[in-house]
């Protein structure tokens, strides 16, 4: 077998499956205009206020909803089909955009808008973070699930490199509201492609009927599982101190490297390009089992924190090459061993948890360590999520690589 076919047989087999072509093709457009206006809106932020706590208040007013209602919203996500939930997500997104987009044309925006922005993105967050993870599920076979996360979060960090390069040239070019506006066009797009798929090819989980104490039954099944448990729980840490890169780039570009938000976009992007190579790899192998999860995460703290303590901006742009490859190991692993572990009409309250403990809890982070970041320097802020990945890697092994502990070893051949 050539590399050509090694590559289409094991990398990239479930964009064989219609279904998820399009959906990756609409990933891949969404989220390039997402990271665009993450790029933009970070940076809004610190020409207002020059703050590190109000970027971090901004960032976490994003979260704070998934952070309190996501186990709710994976209730709401177990009762009804995917593709219509998504399908209203996406109408209220491009639409709540599109209002930034013209106040931000009109000369009316102020700080209080930002937040109330910030606030409503995650409300809907609640039900699209959820909804999209568990669709992966619904639209390819088990043997490919792995593989279709995999390619997910490569459509991510894809976005990752391709958003924040095209937000520069566009804020050149047209402005900052534009941008906006941009971001709201990439919304059609998703929709379009969300009415071209075909329901018969969907192997949609029965609906669960509406009934009391569903969201008590999800918290008792994750905590009766030892695997999901503790998946969870590192992936809480992690989430909250490591995953605030909204937070802490944009501080390490202007205050540590004098740099303007290209600095910034070209660290964002540097990860991006990261987390593809790491994508690729991960797309490639089949073997899913937790002394993998706890290798990569391991890897990526040490990454984090050898990158703070890097002395220039190239090297640090560098740097995030290696902590995109680790990220996207660690999140494809964690998300692939959660959903072959839990039954499918328990998938979308496991999956909401996942949301929270990984991107609910910037809510809590993104604060932190904006204040870390601001008082005690933006190397300190970076370093402080590496260290405390480390830590929670260690102590995820003690309980993970207990497999007398764990109802099943998986691994995907």
């Amino acid at each position: 077998m050539g590399i050509i076919e090694w590559f289409q047989h094991n990398t990239f087999s479930s964009l064989a499956i219609r279904n998820y072509r399009l959906f990756f093709i609409g990933q891949v457009v969404s989220l390039s205009g997402t990271w665009m206006q993450t790029v933009v809106l970070g940076w809004l932020v610190i020409e207002l206020t020059g703050s590190g706590t109000q970027l971090g208040l901004v960032v976490a007013l994003q979260f704070l909803p998934l952070l309190f209602l996501g186990p709710w919203g994976g209730v709401i996500v177990d009762r009804f089909k995917k593709r219509s939930i998504l399908t209203a997500t996406s109408s209220l997104y491009g639409l709540l955009v599109s209002g930034m987009a013209l106040l931000i044309f009109i000369g009316a925006i102020k700080l209080w808008m930002l937040y109330v922005f910030a606030f409503l993105l995650g409300m809907l967050r609640i039900f699209e973070n959820t909804a999209q993870q568990t669709f992966v599920a619904e639209m390819v076979p088990e043997d490919e699930l792995k593989n279709a996360v995999s390619l997910n979060s490569l459509a991510v960090n894809l976005a990752r490199v391709v958003g924040p390069t095209l937000g520069g040239a566009l804020i050149a070019g047209f402005g900052i509201a534009f941008c906006f506006l941009f971001n709201a066009l990439t919304y059609v797009v998703v929709l379009i492609i969300l009415f071209m798929m075909r329901e018969n090819e969907i192997n949609m989980a029965i609906p669960n009927g509406k009934k009391s104490g569903q969201l008590r039954e999800g918290l008792r099944y994750m905590l009766a599982d030892p695997l999901i448990k503790h998946i969870l729980l590192m992936m809480a840490v992690i989430g909250t101190f490591a995953y605030e890169f909204q937070v802490s780039l944009p501080l390490l570009a202007d205050q540590t490297f004098h740099g303007g938000v290209a600095s910034y976009a070209m660290l964002l992007s540097a990860m991006g390009v990261g987390s593809v190579a790491g994508g690729l790899y991960a797309a490639g192998q089949r073997k899913v089992a937790p002394q993998f999860l706890i290798t990569f995460a391991l890897l990526f703290g040490l990454s984090i924190v050898v990158t703070a303590l890097l002395p220039t901006l190239d090297a640090a742009i560098a740097g995030m090459l290696f902590v995109g490859f680790f990220s996207i190991n660690v999140l494809t692993l964690g998300n692939t061993m959660l959903q072959l572990e839990c039954v499918p009409e328990m998938r979308g309250r496991v999956m909401a948890l996942w949301g929270v403990a990984l991107v609910g809890s910037t809510a809590i982070g993104g604060p932190i360590i904006g204040f870390i970041g601001e008082y005690a320097g933006a190397r300190w802020g970076l370093a402080f999520g590496g260290l405390i990945t480390v830590l929670a890697a260690v102590v995820a092994a003690g309980n993970l690589l207990k497999k007398d502990k764990l109802k099943t070893t998986l691994s995907v051949t």
